[in-house]
Parts: structure tokens; sequence; C-alpha cells
């Protein structure tokens, strides 16, 4: 089998309640055939044009060749550092992809004007702009993040003397803005399938084309995915899909937190993709599963909340000793393409357990409009509260300011946790020089107590951000900017990649507030610096 799962514990119970009822329901089978009505008529409209991901394996298959000869085209013109520019469901499948093939592709997903600047300039290593191919993704064709890089490309592009159209590929859906600008300017475009949203992308024009440029056998990942699709399509108890999903979704109380955990995997960052697609398919009407990425020592294991289910994912489940020492978890393990399947029908299937619609995403443009909002007004920034060691503090609400100290202000935060809480720590940051601020995730939810997410803004806005807004009103949020000199200009626009930032940062937490979610919101002034500073704090 190309994908395997195994359960024992309470997930066992609720598969052997709630997997008959699953495919009584006919459920999988409907979803193979592109039943829009499964989710009831509030969903029908929106999932009449979003089931496209079912045909996947049979529509990209034509795509496999003229990647692979336009890849061949590249490098024998002596380019062969591949840039992706894109967000959520743009990146977070090629980025998977490439990562387990061991393939470079550099993942452009973030307004950082650093991460522009080096996405850009390239190194000795991998090659400069000279030898660099930009991927531009986008559905829509004008997500803010994308087309503010793909200008930024442009114009050093020119700025050498080279032919924008000789470098830049673009995927996008049919008849997209992107597609008639990008059409017009002579470049090479891709499209894809209209009917599938981006999280569900993976095995579309979106996660092929940059993996297979790079170097990825996509064919063979388009195989692994297809040996797994009867599997999925049956409605039957052993049906893969059906286990999961009642795994995930099902019981009452329902352990709303899924932790995951690669554990000897040798498909590297799945969860990451795994997270964008289940909490921003789940998380809204006030209900919805959040993804929490552990480490095989996370606190979240030791403290083991009951609201909390692990998922742990294994290169074989042949040695069922490892069941003795994880009871109650699931242990999954399978090829990629396997992954994206089955993943996807569970989260389609959960989406029917919990009453939503799993293919909308009504509460991420909020921030979007939030953003818009302050680069027009281009408001003075907030005063903090406080500075300290650096750090410029400032919050929602005044009381959680009150001790004058960061560990204070932390603790007044974790003092708002509902017992049922979750902590989401979003790091607005230039990550390639921060890259140590992820680890604060661990020292968070020691002193917290409670799950804990972690995200790099804008990146999770795209993902988790849905959640955040739409999901249950139980998460607090610690926020982290930082100043720099650095700066980028976005040709044709009125803000620069450090303004765009900025206000991408302050928006989201303006929306959070509304939302009645508490926020904290910590300014590195000197980033390298002001990390320790935050770390002792988080202690």
């Amino acid at each position: 089998m190309s994908f395997e799962i195994h359960v024992t514990g309470h997930p066992r119970e609720l598969v052997e309640t709630t997997v008959p009822g699953l495919a009584a329901s006919l459920i999988a089978s409907g979803i193979t055939a592109g039943d829009a009505s499964l989710w009831g008529p509030a969903a029908e409209a929106e999932a009449s044009h979003r089931l496209g991901w079912v045909q996947a394996v049979s529509v990209s298959r034509p795509l496999v060749p003229e990647i692979e000869a336009l890849r061949a085209e590249f490098v024998s013109r002596g380019l062969t550092r591949f840039v992706l520019a894109g967000m959520g469901g743009s990146s977070l499948a090629p980025e998977v992809i490439t990562q387990t093939a061991g393939v470079p592709l550099v993942i452009l997903d973030s307004t950082s004007p650093g991460q522009v600047l080096a996405a850009i300039d390239g190194d000795a290593e991998a090659g400069g702009l000279e030898q660099t191919v930009l991927v531009v993704s986008s559905k829509s064709g004008s997500t803010v993040e994308t087309d503010s890089a793909k200008r930024a490309f442009e114009a050093a592009y020119r700025d050498l003397g080279i032919d924008p159209a000789e470098r830049i590929v673009v995927v996008t859906d049919p008849g997209s803005p992107l597609e008639q600008s990008a059409r017009a300017d002579g470049y090479r475009v891709f499209t894809a399938d209209p009917t599938v949203g981006g999280r569900y992308s993976a095995l579309t024009a979106f996660g092929l084309v940059p993996a297979g440029l790079a170097g990825v056998d996509i064919g063979e990942l388009l195989d692994e995915a297809e040996a797994t699709l009867l599997e999925v399509a049956i409605d039957s108890p052993d049906n893969p899909a059906l286990v999961l999903a009642a795994a995930i979704a099902g019981g009452d109380p329902r352990r709303d937190k899924l932790g995951l955990i690669t554990d000897g995997s040798y498909i590297v960052g799945l969860p990451d993709w795994i997270e964008q697609l289940v909490a921003e398919s789940t998380g809204k009407d006030g209900t919805g599963i959040l993804p929490v990425v552990l480490l095989p020592v996370s606190p979240e294991l030791e403290s083991a909340p009951a609201d909390l289910q692990i998922v742990r994912f294994v290169d074989s489940l042949a040695n069922f000793h490892l069941f003795e020492h994880h009871p109650g978890e699931i242990l999954i393990s399978g090829s990629l393409g396997a992954q994206f399947i089955v993943w996807e029908y569970a989260t389609a299937i959960a989406g029917r357990m919990l009453g939503i619609d799993p293919f909308d995403q009504p509460d991420v443009e909020s921030a979007k409009t939030a953003t818009r909002g302050l680069l027009d007004a281009r408001p003075e920034p907030t005063p903090p509260a406080f500075v300290l060691d650096g750090v410029e503090v400032r919050a929602s609400d005044p009381a959680l300011t009150a001790s004058g100290t960061l560990a204070g202000v932390l603790d007044a935060l974790w003092a708002q946790l509902p017992p049922d809480g979750y902590v989401a720590i979003q790091a607005y940051v230039n990550r390639l020089e921060l890259p140590q601020l992820a680890g604060l995730r661990e020292l968070v939810a020691a002193d917290a107590g409670r799950p804990t997410t972690f995200g790099w803004g804008p990146r999770f806005l795209h993902s988790t951000g849905q959640y955040q807004k739409g999901g249950p009103a139980t998460g607090v949020f610690l926020q982290i900017t930082e100043r720099t000199d650095v700066d980028v200009e976005i040709p044709g626009r009125p803000f620069t990649f450090g303004q765009l930032i900025a206000a991408q940062a302050a928006g989201d937490a303006a929306v959070l507030a509304d939302h009645g979610r508490p926020v904290v919101t910590l300014t590195l002034t000197d980033p390298q610096l002001d990390v320790v500073a935050l770390f002792e704090a988080a202690q």
C-alpha cells in the first residue's frame, strides 16, 4: 500500500464508531464523482467549482513532458537557479516536494525586504540573478506579495540588460489579470484548473511547474498519487481517508488541536503543508481543527493536553512495537503523492463532519482589507506602551503591558488563555537572518502550558490566518516585528516592501483585536541583539 495508517486508544474508538456511518453515507464516492451537495445547500455553490483536485492526477499528466522540456531548455542556457514567488498553496506544496527530493528551490513567500533582496541576488554557490529563473504563481493574479516580487525581479533583470520574458514563468488561472499581462509581455504561461482551490493544488500546475523546473521527477510524484486514488474513492471501512477523517474530526468532546510530528519520515516539511490545508479549510464559523507543528521532543508531548491529538509520520509501520510507546496516537506512513491525496480527501470529509464549507476562506480577506487601508492612509505608528532591552511593546489591551517587563507582558498574555486555548506566534521578520526565532515556539509552549503555533508573516496569513479569525475564539497572539535599515522599492507602487510588511502586521493585529483576540506586538529594534531578551523573557 502507498499509504498506511494505524490508530490505537481514543482515536481507534472514534474510527470504529464513526467510519461505518461515513462509508454508508457514500461520501468518498460522492467526492470522487464531484457531488457538490455533500456539504449542504450553503456550501453547494462554492463546492460546485472547487472539486477539480479529485481529477488532478489525470489532468496534470500532459504537463510533465512540457515542464521537463522547459527545464532542459533553461539548463542548456546555463539557468540553473530557480526562485518561486508565491503564497499559501502556491508555495507550500512546491516547498515540501523539492525539500523531500533534495532539490534546491528558493521560496519567496515573504515581503521582508531582506528576503526579497536575497532571492534576487542569490549567492556564490547557487548562482546569482544571471543564472536565475523566476516562477510567479498566483491563482487570482492579484496577490499583493507575489505581484510585488514579480515587479522587483522584472526591474532587477532589466538593470542587468536581461529581458524578463527570457527568465519568468507564470502559473495562474485562465483569464486572470496575471495571465493577460504575462502573455502581453511574452512570458511563458502555464494555466491551472480553475476548479481547484489553492490549498488543494499540490498536484496541479501550481505544485508541479516550480518543482519540475527545479529538477524533481514529477512523473513519479503523480504515480505515487495515482496508486492511492482507488483506496480513497471507495466507500469502505478500510478507506484511509475515512479513517483519518474520523480520527481527527470525530468525538464529543472533540480533540480540536492536531499535533503533527515528523519522526523518521523521509518526507521533509509535510506538516507545514497540512497546516494550511486543514486550518484554512476547517477554521470557520467558530469551529475547526488547529494543526500544531511539533518536534519529537516538544513540551506538548509531556503535558499531553486533553484536546490535542497527535499524528506521527514515520517511514514504516512494520515495527509495531512503536505503537506500545505511542498509545492513542495516529501513526502514518506513505509516499508524498499518497499523502497529498489522502489528506485532501480527509480534510474535505472532516468539513462535512464539522458542518462547514471546506473550500472557502471567508476571513482571509479582512487582513488584506486592513493592510490596504493602512497603505492608503499611512498613519503614524502607535507609540509603544514601553521600550525595554531594545524591544518596543504594544498590546491590544493596556492591562497586558501594566507590568513594564517583557516576562510580565507574556505572563499577562498567557493569563488570557482559556482552558482550551492556544498561543499563536507570528513572526514578521527576515527568517533568513533570524531562523533561530522559530525556536521560540518550544519555550512559549512550555511557559504558557498550552499548544502553540508558529508562523512566519505574512506567509501564515494565507494559511492559519483563516483559523485565527474564523475558528474558535480561544487564541492569544504574540506578534514579533523588526526594525531594519534595509528596504526595497516596489516598481509602480507607492509603497516599499518595508512599508508593506509593516502594514500587513499592523493590519492583522487590528483585525484580531476587532475579533476580541488578545494581541501583544513586540518590535525588535536591533533584531540580532533583541532576540536574546525575547528568549530570556519566554523562559
